[in-house]
């Protein structure tokens, strides 16, 4: 699944209680760390988590949104689950550890 940007905490609040698993992913153009680790991370999850939403959130233009979740760093990624917190990384993270992470609760969501 495609990354979708959002410009509206409305319409991002309606997506994260509507889907079952919803990643959002904040990031900032002044960020390399965010520029680099973006398409790793949505391309891993669009393979390993095809039913999962992934939600992108430029910082630049939307901050109030970054505020409201209380991001203080970029790049940030949440992971909601059922429209509930469940995840939280931020800066320094690997692909490989979250997609670990993910994981169970994802497949147990999925199969029941």
């Amino acid at each position: 699944m495609i990354d979708e940007a959002i410009e509206s905490l409305e319409s991002l609040e309606d997506i994260i209680q509507s889907e079952v698993a919803t990643l959002l992913y904040f990031s900032s153009p002044s960020c390399g760390v965010c520029q680099v680790l973006r398409p790793k991370i949505m391309e891993a999850v669009a393979k390993e988590f095809p039913k999962m939403k992934t939600v992108h959130i430029d910082l630049s233009i939307t901050p109030e949104i970054g505020s409201h979740f209380q991001v203080l760093a970029a790049p940030t990624v949440i992971l909601f689950l059922e429209g509930k917190e469940f995840i939280r990384k931020y800066r320094n993270m690997s692909v490989d550890g979250l997609m670990q992470e993910i994981q169970r609760p994802y497949s147990m969501l999925m199969e029941s």
